[in-house]
């Protein structure tokens, strides 16, 4: 009899990069170095870069014949995954991005929690983490419950079924069958592959021993114009799914209409144009950013927000230009629709 085939099955990274010069060497080399038996092979769609980025990696793939590369001209991150898909060899799909660093073993618990919970798309957490003051406070939001609202993949969840999953690994066959990720979307279009996979009756899977090292943007500039993007996107997620996305999403949002109301009472009170009972009762808007600021002065005093009180007031800004970014975002997603909005963060070398 002949013996049975027990070799693990290949595995295709796919990874879309745009000006990442600063991260694509370890990104690459972290895929690389996977302590996996399996075949393996990387397909990078490329963006035009215009920081050396794409120089650089066709350097790496001379070097790797395991480095694929497919064009992305129009620099979107679903058109690009969708071509590397295509272009890919094997059946397990590995998202990963040119921002991330993963665990040695990430690749063969990931394959063995898929061939263990036949799910279609399994992911892990996120571990920011940053150099310098500025991104090392940003990478301690992300990490944190308050700075990204208590997502499952950003820490503290246990294993089980999830609404969406972090990169991920994904099985082909589903994949395929779904039509890959929405190529209309700039933002946000892993929870809507994931929505649709769910939707079609298959398993999205949360393992927390999946770890992968994020680096977050590092100017206060970037950080501003990734979070409006995203909230750009989320809002027209919204508009799209309806009332399918947690609450969660809706407390950024509501903040800022009633910092903006409070503004607008504060003026007519000042004023006297707005006096009496009904000042008094619509005076109530200002709970809600007396008690923000009061959160925000809070986070001076933790230790977790950092070592130093100049650390802790960079943590403290930095949830405020998330939250009222991703808000302003929102709204206008959900108002106006996402309008081909792109995050220009990334556009900057």
């Amino acid at each position: 009899m002949a013996p049975l085939d027990t070799a693990p099955p290949g595995v295709s990274y796919v990874m879309p990069v745009f000006n990442e010069a600063a991260y694509i060497d370890d990104a690459v080399t972290s895929v690389l170095a996977q302590q996996y038996e399996g075949e393996q092979e990387l397909v990078i769609a490329l963006g035009p870069s215009t920081d050396g980025t794409s120089e650089r990696v066709r350097a790496l793939a001379e070097q790797d014949a395991r480095i694929r590369i497919v064009k992305n001209p129009e620099m979107a991150i679903p058109i690009g995954l969708n071509r590397a898909i295509r272009a890919a060899r094997h059946d397990i799909i590995v998202r990963v991005d040119a921002h991330t660093e993963l665990d040695p073993l990430y690749t063969a618990v990931g394959v063995a929690t898929l061939e263990r919970t036949r799910a279609a798309s399994v992911g892990g957490v996120m571990v920011a983490t940053g150099r310098g003051r500025l991104q090392s406070a940003i990478a301690r939001a992300y990490n944190s419950r308050l700075g990204l609202g208590g997502g499952p993949y950003h820490g503290g969840a246990s294993e089980g079924p999830a609404e969406s999953a972090y990169l991920g690994l994904m099985r082909r066959e589903p994949l395929d069958a779904v039509g890959l990720y929405d190529e209309g979307l700039k933002r946000g279009e892993d929870w809507e592959l994931n929505l649709r996979l769910r939707r079609a009756g298959h398993l999205v899977w949360l393992d927390p021993q999946l770890q992968v090292v994020y680096w977050p943007r590092d100017t206060w500039g970037k950080l501003a114009r990734q979070f409006t993007a995203t909230g750009i996107w989320r809002g027209e997620l919204v508009r799209r799914a309806g009332g399918r996305h947690p609450l969660r999403y809706f407390a950024p949002p509501a903040l800022l209409v009633a910092s903006a109301l409070s503004l607008v009472l504060l003026v007519l009170e000042l004023t006297r144009v707005l006096t009496g009972p009904l000042a008094l009762v619509l005076s109530l808007v200002y709970l809600a950013p007396v008690l923000y600021t009061a959160l925000l002065l809070t986070l001076l005093l933790l230790r977790s927000s950092g070592e130093r009180l100049r650390d802790r007031a960079t943590f403290a800004a930095v949830i405020a230009v998330m939250h009222y970014s991703w808000a302003a975002g929102f709204l206008r997603g959900v108002l106006l629709g996402a309008r081909d909005a792109v995050d220009r963060s990334r556009i900057e070398s």
